[in-house]
């Protein structure tokens, strides 16, 4: 059974990156779109991103400054975030669908736990 466990997480400053990643273990990535999402506190969670298992990408958010990636030899979804927010400060997720990547969050089969992001102002 697919496990995603999300890392990279931690606190930065406003302006600052931050490069998160989302393992996968028990399956291999490489048939599945792997989505990103935000859990901001008092709001509902948002997509960010998404990657499809052939690495086409699509965009949940206008979020430009933000860049989706995989490395399927590592089993490695990469979200690569520049010019960090204080308002982004959240749970940051991934999540596993088989192949391409729906259009709702409410279509992906598996999600990890999430990686705290902080950006101080």
């Amino acid at each position: 059974q697919l496990q995603l466990v999300e890392s990279g997480g931690g606190l930065v400053q406003s302006g600052g990156s931050l490069r998160l990643s989302c393992a996968a273990s028990g399956r291999t990535l490489d048939y599945y779109a792997i989505g990103w999402f935000r859990q901001v506190p008092g709001k509902e969670r948002e997509g960010v991103s998404c990657i499809s298992s052939s690495g086409g990408t699509t965009n949940y958010a206008d979020l430009g400054r933000f860049i989706i990636s995989r490395d399927n030899a590592k089993d490695i979804v990469y979200l690569q975030m520049f010019s960090l927010k204080p308002e982004e400060t959240g749970v940051y997720h991934c999540a596993a669908r088989r192949t391409s990547c729906p259009a709702t969050q409410y279509d992906y089969d598996t999600w990890g736990r999430g990686t705290q992001v902080t950006v101080s102002s």
